[in-house]
């Protein structure tokens, strides 16, 4: 039998935002610094240091670098650009037209802001939820707690870590992993 705790739009919420933010934490997470905006004048076109922006603060925020920045709450879109004496919030849609600008650019903030890759950091990872998942009751605090410890330590730049998500749908005897008191 499967050990399934965490429901599909559980799964489905982790590196998502949840409504729109409030005013409160546009202020603490998406407000630009000097040194953000030294690293976001530094792109040349205006979509590109929205876009730019947008991923900036988006992984400071969620702990996850967004797939697509057109997706992002409307409100954040528009603190950003009127930081960066942006009128036309609609400049986000042709960010990453060149699809090698959005790597790029993923590439240089992780470098930037200490982030490394989920690979360099699994064994410690598993380890932090070793020991706090006794019992499967315990699992979902840990699962909700999983996204501070992400953001905290700087360590994951990638979406949900597959083999979290891997081993709540096997069942142990598929599975084969320690990662969770099967």
């Amino acid at each position: 039998m499967p050990v399934e705790f965490l429901s599909d739009e559980q799964v489905g919420a982790y590196g998502a935002f949840a409504g729109v933010p409030s005013r409160a934490d546009l202020e603490r997470y998406f407000f630009l610094d000097d040194a953000d905006r030294a690293l976001v004048e530094a792109k040349r076109r205006p979509h590109n240091r929205l876009g730019y922006a947008l991923r900036l603060t988006v992984v400071r925020y969620l702990g996850v670098f967004p797939d697509d920045v057109t997706e992002v709450p409307d409100a954040v879109v528009e603190y950003l650009a009127s930081q960066l004496g942006i009128t036309d919030v609609g400049l986000v849609k042709e960010y990453g037209a060149r699809e090698k600008t959005r790597f790029e650019h993923m590439w240089e903030l992780r470098a930037e802001l200490g982030y490394r890759d989920f690979a360099a950091v699994e064994t410690e990872l598993r380890s932090w939820v070793d020991a706090r998942v006794d019992d499967r009751r315990r699992a979902q605090g840990v699962v909700r707690r999983l996204g501070g410890w992400l953001r905290e330590r700087r360590r994951v730049s990638a979406r949900w870590p597959g083999w979290w998500q891997g081993c709540v749908r096997r069942p142990p005897s598929v599975c084969g992993r320690r990662c969770m008191p099967c």
